[in-house]
């Protein structure tokens, strides 16, 4: 056993597992990587204990990597070789709802659906979504400056965060667990630390801003000739509603496909259509709020702008429509090896990407199964790829299809998964030298021995 692990047993007994002890879980995140056992792993119940585990590995000049859900496809929680894990798995609790402040304080390694069920209880809405709701962490989330599915109106996990406490590469706690909306007072520093990827420092508490409830909650499933005729769609619902739309999710043909002929999803409409949209409003609580969504789908209909719409009668009307969108998550049950991308794209070049794609996926890959979905109301959308027999080579090809095509396009090669290991070789096609820069001098200042999440982001 070395120093450091002698360090670490002394100072925390317990909290800190090596060899097999270390249950496999903690070997990997969910990008694909192989499976890694880290050098020890350390499991803290305070912020003390973080804060001791950081001293000691700082002192020593030992690499970490931080875990929360593992649910990441970035591979910024995947064990490197030599690493040691610190799971914040075991700092998990809510701390305080403040009903006047709208705020909730909780600790980092909470899952997020347990935040979102006590803002619910409390009478109040969580404004940050997404699909791994009951396994990822809200420091993962933070960390990460998740979006979801809700974007659109409430924002990324960082318009969502109100407040934190961090401990640095040394140790050194810093914390300001602030609930308000205007506080100037200096640097805003927690926003440095919102999608850093635990580059820079560990979140261990955070004070979330809760939203009001939806009271008039509508969905539709339309279907639309194009991503044109679906950009006005969007445009005009939110002129004639402003602020109404919580959701906005577009799936295109080959998506739809998937989810009937492979995932055995019933078809959602008759015909084949170009983009199916999932729109989802909060109209309110007044009556007339249900029929003005109905109203304004009927005009759609009439300027040809939508092709057939049905609207959910019941939650069981939600939950089907739901489904469709949500059938990535058992690709794994029907498909070969994927690689998913995660990309924002300029809204008036979206359509150009998937037109590329369409003449090039089956030109390079002709037995690749390949869909297009997203968020697209906040630029987002999701490229996935299947292939038998995956090679390295032909991972790379994708990538670089993919990548160069979004770069060219003046998008971002990430929108809302991090960076992490997978995507650093590309990051500078998203970021300018100087900005590259900017960011290792933070680094630097922050972590100067480079113990955290090496290899991560820079």
């Amino acid at each position: 056993m070395s120093d450091v692990i002698d360090a670490l047993v002394k100072a925390l007994g317990s909290q800190v597992r090596i060899g097999p002890d270390i249950p496999a879980r903690n070997h990997a995140d969910a990008s694909g990587l192989a499976p890694t056992p880290p050098r020890a792993l350390i499991l803290p119940q305070t912020t003390e204990d973080v804060s001791t585990a950081l001293r000691i590995c700082h002192a020593h000049r030992q690499s970490l990597v931080t875990q929360g859900g593992l649910t990441g496809l970035a591979g910024g929680a995947h064990p490197q070789a030599g690493e040691i894990a610190l799971s914040l798995e075991r700092m998990s609790g809510i701390e305080e709802i403040d009903p006047a402040s709208a705020t909730l304080t909780t600790l980092a390694g909470t899952p997020l659906a347990v935040i979102q069920q006590a803002a619910d209880e409390a009478g109040f809405l969580c404004g940050i979504d997404l699909g791994a709701r009951g396994t990822c962490t809200i420091g993962g989330n933070i960390a990460t400056n998740a979006g979801g599915n809700q974007v659109l109106r409430y924002g990324m996990a960082r318009r969502n965060t109100l407040g934190l406490e961090v401990v640095l590469a040394d140790g050194t706690v810093v914390r300001s667990l602030n609930k308000m909306l205007k506080n100037n007072a200096g640097y805003d520093w927690t926003q440095l630390f919102i999608g850093s990827e635990g580059t820079l420092g560990v979140v261990t508490r955070a004070v979330i801003g809760l939203h009001p409830k939806p009271l008039g909650l509508q969905t539709a499933l339309c279907a639309v000739a194009s991503f044109e005729d679906a950009l006005v769609v969007l445009r005009q619902f939110q002129q004639k509603h402003p602020g109404r739309l919580l959701v906005f999710e577009a799936m295109w043909r080959e998506f739809m496909t998937v989810a009937t002929q492979i995932c055995g999803l019933p078809p959602a409409f008759e015909d084949e259509h170009d983009v199916t949209l999932l729109i989802e409003a909060d109209m309110g609580e007044d009556p007339e709020g249900t029929d003005a969504f109905s109203l304004l789908l009927s005009e759609f209909y009439e300027q040809n702008l939508i092709r057939d719409a049905v609207i959910a009668q019941s939650r069981a009307d939600r939950n089907r429509f739901w489904a469709y969108r949500e059938t990535p998550y058992e690709y794994g049950r029907f498909l070969p090896e994927e690689i998913r991308f995660d990309v924002s794209v300029p809204l008036n070049r979206m359509a150009e990407v998937v037109a590329h794609l369409r003449q090039e996926m089956p030109k390079q890959w002709p037995d690749a199964v390949y869909v297009v979905f997203g968020h697209v109301a906040d630029s987002n959308i999701h490229i996935n790829v299947a292939i038998r027999d995956m090679s390295d080579d032909i991972k790379k090809g994708v990538q670089s299809l993919v990548y160069s095509l979004v770069s060219g396009m003046g998008g971002s090669i990430s929108a809302e998964h991090g960076i992490g290991r997978i995507k650093r070789p590309y990051l500078s096609m998203s970021r300018t030298e100087p900005e590259l820069a900017l960011m290792a001098t933070m680094k630097q200042a922050l972590d100067p021995a480079g113990i955290l999440n090496p290899g991560r982001v820079l």
